[in-house]
């Protein structure tokens, strides 16, 4: 029932919320170490895309920072109404999203965004029920506190894992120390139940000094998370400043050191931060990069069509708008590629499609939607 009266809602949409139907425009061949491809785009005209998630139909929800939700479906872009209200701000707006991984059932979305309050601004999660054309029963679920006035470093990517707790990144908020004081959520991987509650045995449950709802610690502005398809651990990469960008796997209760530790150094006079690259107790990438290359997205590849690359993990690059393509040994990180070299922007996103392709969004005013298929 609730199938037809989708589809009625999209045949009786205003001429002005639909786009032409478009098909992926094939590009021309490109090689890499183990695969052969081309990059095909699939829509244009979206307003500084953020985060995407497949529906079971095949069709996709996109993120706009200014505030919209779009649903791009047979072809046509359309817009989602009854998004809740998010502050465009620096770096922040309407950000990650997530399905619930029972979406089929219950048909819940959730959005990271950035809210609006008394002291500033921080980073919010809601749940809503996704209905034809609008989302409905909103609900705020989490909030990070306290509040700062800067726009900087939100966080907002989401992820589920295998027994169904939600993950959501925190930035420092541009308050360095922020990141190792467990009496505020800033500069942490938070952890929380479906409707927001506490699960019963996240690390630091029970101490009045900490939040409970922080699973790690110690993070400087996480923009990518993904579960690995083999451990179901939860991999992450973070942005160091200049130089220092990292990729780690979360363990609970962790520090990972920012800004204690750090392989970045001070923008533009390059001193040291911090006291060094290690120190007991903390966490140490399992990779990194200097020069920064500004990682946002990311992605394991499991699908079937771009079969020399089953198995790797890729990474968007805002900084020199590459894929990173990182071929795994277990744990670590055995060879690194980067593809694209610029070509289609800064790129947001990453994620790899139910259908077998890999799709990433560029982050520009003017944004497209791209997905990477074998070459013919």
């Amino acid at each position: 029932m609730k199938t037809r009266l989708f589809l009625l809602a999209l045949l009786c949409l205003p001429a002005r919320a639909q786009a032409e139907e478009t098909q992926p425009q094939a590009g021309e061949t490109r090689h890499s170490a183990a695969q052969s491809f081309q990059v095909q785009e699939v829509v244009s005209g979206l307003d500084t895309p953020w985060g995407m998630a497949f529906l079971p139909d095949g069709s996709i929800l996109i993120t706009e920072r200014g505030g919209a939700l779009r649903h791009w479906s047979q072809g046509r872009l359309l817009s989602i109404e009854g998004v809740p209200e998010s502050h465009e701000v620096y770096q922040g707006g309407m950000l990650g999203i997530t399905l619930d991984p029972d979406f089929a059932r219950n048909r819940y979305v959730y959005l990271a965004y950035t809210a609006k309050g008394e002291g500033g601004y921080n980073t919010e999660v809601a749940r809503a029920t996704l209905e034809p054309g609008r989302l409905a029963e909103v609900e705020t679920i989490f909030t990070a506190q306290p509040r700062y006035r800067g726009g900087r470093h939100f966080g907002a990517r989401l992820v589920f894992d295998a027994a169904g707790s939600l993950y959501v990144s925190l930035g420092d908020r541009g308050e360095r120390e922020s990141a190792q004081d467990l009496s505020g959520h800033a500069g942490s991987l938070i952890r929380i139940n479906r409707d927001g509650s506490v699960p019963a045995d996240n690390p630091f449950v029970g101490r009045t000094d900490a939040r409970p709802r922080i699973f790690t610690y110690g993070n400087r502005n996480i923009q990518g998370l993904a579960v690995h398809p083999s451990t179901g651990m939860i991999w992450s990469h973070e942005h160091g400043p200049q130089g220092g960008d990292e990729l780690n796997i979360m363990h609970a209760g962790a520090n990972y050191g920012w800004p204690v530790i750090t392989y970045g150094v001070n923008y533009g006079i390059g001193t040291r931060i911090g006291e060094g690259v290690e120190k007991p107790g903390m966490r140490q990438p399992i990779h990194k990069w200097a020069p920064s290359i500004a990682p946002s997205g990311m992605a394991f590849y499991r699908g079937d069509k771009l079969s020399g690359w089953r198995g790797d993990l890729f990474v968007g690059s805002l900084k020199f708008g590459q894929l990173v393509r990182l071929t795994l040994d277990g744990d670590k990180v055995a060879r690194e590629e980067r593809l694209l070299n610029g070509d289609y922007g800064r790129i947001r996103d990453v994620v790899a499609g139910p259908d077998g392709y890999l799709y990433f969004l560029s982050d520009a005013r003017d944004g497209k939607l791209f997905r990477i298929a074998p070459a013919e």
